[in-house]
């Protein structure tokens, strides 16, 4: 059992949000019990997320999508009022962590995805600003796109939507999980032969095609579900808590 106080100092540590100017807070979201000896970690505080959390008595959910966006509708009404309850009735602390859960270089969502495809890390891709989340490497063979496309849906159980730019043997490869698909040019501006993320967008086809470079959608939800269940293993080694990851189904 640990205290929430020190359960919160001991992540802040690791990922250090404040260096990161963020869409959300960070950390503490709805504060519940003192003590936790029960984690539950998911990609996003769903209402799913959050009964499925209760039923195996949870003091604590740990997320990667939390809640209070910028810019949303402060009001607690709808679909917001039923997820705040049932935290509030049964007494349950939300922990969220964005982007440095996806910044993190060995928990986060970026590293965890090389780790998964089996890619060398050897730079990082900042996007538009810092500190730098995305990441670059590569291959330790080049591989043709389809052998790509093959890994991919392998290792993340989903077929990933891909954008030829080129036919030449992938070797470098950049990534960032979720929405990044705004890195692109970035990718493209250092000569990679693939850029993966989790959306696209409708600009980004042409992109690709136009800046000759191959692209891949493999999912938000798919793409960002190992760094949280990595931090969530970390605590429960830390603080011998038990710890379960449940993923709840999203094809997006």
């Amino acid at each position: 059992m640990i205290t929430r106080t020190e359960f919160l100092a001991y992540i802040n540590e690791i990922l250090e949000p404040n260096r990161f100017n963020d869409y959300c807070p960070n950390g503490l979201q709805v504060e519940g019990a003192n003590d936790i000896e029960v984690i539950v970690t998911g990609v996003t505080a769903s209402e799913a997320l959050l009964e499925a959390a209760i039923d195996v008595q949870a003091d604590a959910i740990l997320v990667h999508h939390g809640y209070f966006w910028r810019g949303e509708d402060a009001r607690l009404i709808g679909m917001k009022q039923r997820r705040l309850k049932l935290l509030l009735e049964n007494n349950v602390n939300l922990i969220a962590y964005h982007l440095p859960l996806d910044a993190h270089p060995t928990l986060g969502n970026n590293a965890q995805l090389a780790a998964l495809l089996g890619v060398e890390v050897d730079g990082r891709i900042s996007g538009t600003g810092e500190p730098a989340i995305g990441l670059c490497g590569c291959f330790p063979e080049p591989m043709s796109l389809s052998e790509v496309t093959s890994l991919v849906r392998q290792k993340l159980a989903r077929e990933p939507l891909v954008i030829q730019g080129h036919d030449r043997p992938v070797t470098t490869v950049g990534w960032c999980t979720g929405a990044a698909q705004g890195y692109l040019q970035q990718a493209a501006d250092l000569g990679l032969d693939l850029f993966i993320s989790g959306e696209i967008s409708e600009p980004t086809v042409h992109i690709a095609r136009e800046l000759g470079i191959n692209y891949m959608a493999a999912g938000h939800h798919a793409t960002e579900r190992y760094g949280v269940k990595a931090l969530g293993e970390r605590l429960a080694e830390q603080f011998d808590i038990r710890h379960h990851f449940i993923d709840i189904d999203n094809p997006v």
